[in-house]
C-alpha cells in the first residue's frame, strides 16, 4: 500500500453534506451562476428539515376509503419540519400523481388525506414517509433553492 487510495469514493460524506457538495460543484461549473443570489444556507436548512422530518415526525395513520388519512404532529423535534414541508408537498403530490391530496393545518397537527380508487394499495403501502419522498422534483427543488429561489 502506497498511502494513496486506489479509487476516490463517489460520496463526499453524510447525505446532506453530499447534496450541498454536489450543488456547490454545479454552481462553480455554471458560468451563468448569479453569486449574488446563491443561498446555500437556505438549502442547508431545507436538508436539515428533510432529516428532521424523516427521523422525528410523529404520524398516526388510519385507512380511509381509497387511501389513508394521516395526523402529523406539529410538536416535538420534527414539528417545525412538518409545518414547512407537508403543506408544500401535498399539492405537489396531487399534481404529479393525480391522486386526491388534501392538507389541513391545525393548531397541534396537520391532517393529510391521500386517496385514489385506482392506487389505494400503493398509497397505503407508501404511507407518510413514502408519500413525502415521492416525485422527481426534489433535485430541481434543491438546485433552485441554492440559486436563491424556488423554495416551494
Amino acid at each position: 500500500m502506497t498511502g494513496r487510495p486506489a479509487a476516490i469514493p463517489s460520496e463526499p460524506g453524510q447525505g446532506a453534506f453530499a447534496a450541498v457538495s454536489e450543488i456547490v460543484v454545479m454552481l462553480l461549473n455554471d458560468p451563468d451562476t448569479d453569486w449574488s443570489q446563491v443561498n446555500i444556507g437556505a438549502l442547508r436548512a431545507h436538508l436539515v428539515d428533510m432529516d428532521m422530518l424523516i427521523t422525528n415526525a410523529q404520524v398516526t395513520t388510519i385507512e380511509v376509503e381509497n387511501g389513508i388519512e394521516m395526523q402529523i404532529s406539529l410538536g416535538g423535534l420534527g414539528g417545525g419540519a412538518v409545518s414547512r414541508m407537508v403543506p408544500a408537498h401535498g399539492p405537489v403530490l396531487k399534481g404529479e400523481t393525480g391522486w386526491q391530496s388534501d392538507v389541513v393545518v391545525g393548531d397541534i397537527d396537520i391532517t393529510w388525506r391521500v386517496t385514489s380508487p385506482k392506487s389505494t394499495d400503493k398509497i397505503r403501502a407508501l404511507g407518510f414517509f413514502g408519500l413525502m419522498a415521492m416525485g422527481d422534483h426534489h433535485r430541481a427543488h434543491h438546485i433552485g433553492m441554492a440559486h436563491g429561489g424556488m423554495v416551494h
